[in-house]
């Protein structure tokens, strides 16, 4: 007989992010890699789709793994264990995501099963019927992913989407017999939760820097290219700079939220936004590693693009999260994601390293204006 401690082994609410979640998050954050390199080799609209779409049915279980996390506090050796296993679902994800939607998808396939059966295992400590709710849903889609790599690549294709709309609008059409009618179970900690993706955001952009030093391997390495690199460098860390503007104002507003509105606050902020933010560092590196490379030359126009749209994705996701927590200035980062698409040209008719230093401009530009409110705001 299964002890009673397997359902209900910890109800005390999560703490500081475990060290053992960090460690999953950097396994997750390979999956990044993966696209990157794979719009880096075809910066196509076809690719960029293909990328889209594979990392908004990995986000979803991403996700859904956070929400556990806050739920059932990976305390115990055994759920420590069982966390470890659904790591090793998310490593056999990566590893057949090079052809995921074709080649590959049977094995991408197996490690999202392995994934989705983790998370069942470990939700139905916290509530078995929630848990049985969410099982249609999440294993329905592993297995629809799974059988894409047994059908031809139009199949495939019209496979994945059916896994992504089963898991992101089928449960919203049918609250009665889905998670959605039941998300009221939810006492979601903020500061757990907020930290979490805090520290996803860090690995991520830390990802896209290791991404820049990958592109240059073996290159002839000059004066220019080091100027390039650095000017490389400052993306990102204006990246972060900017996330980390509204992080604890974020937390604040779901701390003092009545649990009902926390959940609902946070569902589009950090499942819907954060798919735009994190695809755009994805795309955002995929620019840069093609930028670096001959920064004295102007650029292809799919590369300045991926350059200037990266960042604007990005700067659209924090947009979108903000003006759902009230938070900052969500209207400034629009702004400055539609001046940093003004820089295309700069791009391809001028320069990689004079884009550099255009996109680079418009995110000072954005955190000086930031500066300047923050200083106009009574205390």
């Amino acid at each position: 007989m299964v002890p009673v401690r397997w359902r209900r082994a910890d109800t005390s609410p999560a703490g500081r992010v475990a060290p053992v979640e960090i460690f999953f998050d950097v396994v997750f954050v390979l999956t990044l890699l993966q696209l990157t390199q794979i719009l880096e080799a075809d910066l196509s609209l076809a690719a960029f789709g293909r990328v889209a779409l594979i990392f908004a049915v990995l986000w979803f279980m991403y996700t859904g793994y956070a929400w556990l996390t806050n739920q059932v506090p990976p305390r115990l050796p055994y759920q420590k264990v069982l966390l470890l296993a659904g790591m090793a679902g998310f490593l056999l994800t990566a590893v057949g995501l090079p052809d995921a939607v074709t080649g590959t998808a049977a094995f991408f396939g197996l490690g999202y099963l392995l994934v989705a059966c983790v998370h069942f295992a470990l939700f139905a400590q916290f509530d078995i019927r929630f848990a049985v709710l969410l099982a249609p849903y999440n294993l329905g889609s592993a297995l629809l992913i799974l059988a894409a790599g047994f059908v031809g690549s139009s199949w495939a294709y019209l496979l994945w989407g059916l896994a992504f709309l089963l898991q992101t609008v089928v449960p919203y059409l049918l609250p009665r017999w889905s998670w959605v009618g039941r998300a009221g179970l939810f006492h979601l900690n903020a500061e757990h939760f907020v930290e979490r993706h805090n520290l996803l955001v860090i690995v991520a952009l830390g990802e896209s820097v290791v991404a820049i030093g990958l592109g240059l391997r073996g290159a002839h390495l000059t004066a220019g290219t080091a100027v390039a690199v650095l000017l490389a460098l400052a993306v990102p860390a204006a990246m972060w700079w900017t996330y980390f503007s509204n992080t604890s104002a974020a937390s604040r507003v779901l701390a003092a939220a009545e649990p009902g509105l926390r959940t609902r606050l946070a569902a589009p902020v950090y499942i819907f936004a954060h798919v735009l933010l994190l695809l755009g560092i994805v795309v955002t590196a995929a620019g840069i590693h093609d930028t670096v490379a001959h920064p004295g030359a102007a650029v292809e126009p799919a590369t300045a693009v991926a350059l200037s749209g990266g960042v604007a994705l990005f700067l659209g996701g924090i947009a979108v999260g903000l003006r759902f927590l009230s938070v900052g200035s969500w209207r400034n980062r629009l702004t400055a994601a539609v001046a940093t698409l003004a820089t295309i040209p700069v791009g391809t008719a001028g320069s990689a390293a004079l884009h550099l230093c255009a996109v680079i401009g418009v995110l000072l530009a954005m955190l000086a204006a930031d500066h300047r409110r923050a200083a106009r705001r009574p205390a």
